[in-house]
């Protein structure tokens, strides 16, 4: 470890500190709190998957295994949270960040389906990385909320947001455990075949998670847009929006839905009075 691990206060500092402005802060940040908030209740779900993996059914599906179909996964939701009953303890009791703030993780919110994973995962590095991932953003707006125009970001320098936020956070001594959660989320898992192929503004080379908890992450990312207004995505919504880049990254978008399943992402969207695709 090169770096520091930052609190949530000193989170908050980072994002103002970049800030052009309290617009474009608001924007960013409340999207960051929302990501985190999603990946942390991924992350419930999958420890208690694999807290109470010797009663899933022996026929349950491994981990990394793709439903063909959305009736198939819905079918395995329904028997992984059969047991998690028959454990005699629900999603919302598995053990949550001691330094999580009280508006994040809701504990009543759910997430249906997915598969067991080959590990617990870190809820805690989970929480720091979604209220960090997207902080390069504030470097690749058109306008900023400084000269008297609606917030818009440069669809040009758009695709930097990733390697920017990376390069601030080292800049300002963040830890590389952490700064990669910046570099490591755009899409779903941007490789060098992927930057050389799209032509895109990047230094040719693998921009994809490091391990399960930057997934995580990336994942719970496209289920909300920092669009003006901002959005929250469904997973139908977000599979449209894969299928532009190919048939590979619809893919790629579909295994990670089998893998970590699906958010309560209405209740979110009622939550915070934005509006859902």
């Amino acid at each position: 470890m090169s770096g520091y691990i930052p609190t949530v206060q000193q989170i908050d500092e980072l994002h103002r500190k970049i800030a052009p402005s309290e617009e474009a802060y608001e924007l960013v940040h409340t999207h960051c709190v929302i990501v985190a908030t999603i990946a942390c209740q991924i992350v419930r779900r999958q420890n208690a998957l694999f807290t109470r993996r010797c009663t899933l059914p022996k026929d349950a599906p491994e981990w990394g295994d793709r439903a063909v179909t959305t009736a198939a996964t819905t079918t395995t939701a329904a028997g992984n949270d059969a047991a998690a009953r028959d454990a005699g303890q629900s999603d919302a009791t598995a053990t949550s960040s001691p330094s999580a703030p009280a508006y994040l993780v809701p504990p009543t919110a759910g997430v249906t389906g997915g598969h067991v994973p080959p590990r617990l995962l870190d809820e805690h590095l989970v929480l720091i990385g979604g209220l960090l991932h997207d902080i390069g953003t504030y470097k690749v707006f058109k306008h900023d909320g400084t000269d008297g125009e609606p917030l818009k970001f440069s669809g040009k320098k758009y695709i930097l947001h990733g390697l920017k936020g990376y390069k601030y956070l080292l800049k300002e001594g963040v830890d590389e455990s952490i700064a990669q959660f910046c570099r490591n989320h755009t899409g779903v898992g941007l490789t060098r075949e992927d930057v050389i192929r799209q032509d895109l503004p990047l230094p040719p080379d693998d921009y994809v998670p490091m391990n399960l908890e930057q997934e995580v992450v990336m994942y719970a990312d496209k289920f909300h847009s920092k669009s003006v207004p901002p959005k929250f995505l469904t997973v139908d919504a977000y599979t449209k929006r894969a299928e532009r880049y190919g048939e590979e990254n619809k893919e790629r978008w579909l295994d990670l839905v089998a893998k970590y399943g699906v958010p309560d992402i209405p209740a979110l969207a009622e939550k915070y009075q934005m509006r859902l695709i």
